[in-house]
């Protein structure tokens, strides 16, 4: 899921963030990996408002949050480093996370996430 935000400071993030976390089933979002960064500041009104528990990685130290490393990889194919995001819509970040998630994943051993995800929603109940 990608969330197009106003700007970067924690409310417009936390909120975005908030808003993303509810359409999904809450058995699949248990947790959120973080670097470093301020917009996550107020991360305790996020866990309050999703029930979602929220981690930070050590500094320097990309190899605890792999999966994001490859998928922000992968989303500069659509978005090369310096581009003013701001001038897309959630329609267009929603149609490039769309095609990102019918991309088949070796760590996925080559099913899409779309094929994973659908699975372990089939799965609940």
């Amino acid at each position: 899921m990608l969330a197009k935000v106003s700007n970067k400071d924690t409310q417009a993030v936390i909120s975005a963030l908030i808003k993303q976390a509810k359409k999904l089933p809450n058995e699949l979002y248990k947790s959120l990996t973080w670097d470093r960064g301020k917009e996550l500041t107020d991360h305790r009104r996020f866990t309050l408002a999703t029930n979602i528990d929220v981690y930070f990685c050590d500094p320097q130290s990309p190899w605890q949050r792999g999966s994001n490393e490859n998928t922000n990889g992968l989303l500069r194919q659509y978005f090369p480093k310096g581009t003013d995001l701001s001038v897309h819509s959630q329609a267009h970040l929603n149609k490039v996370a769309r095609q990102l998630n019918e991309r088949p994943r070796e760590t996925l051993q080559f099913e899409t996430p779309a094929e994973r995800f659908n699975a372990c929603v089939a799965s609940i109940g």
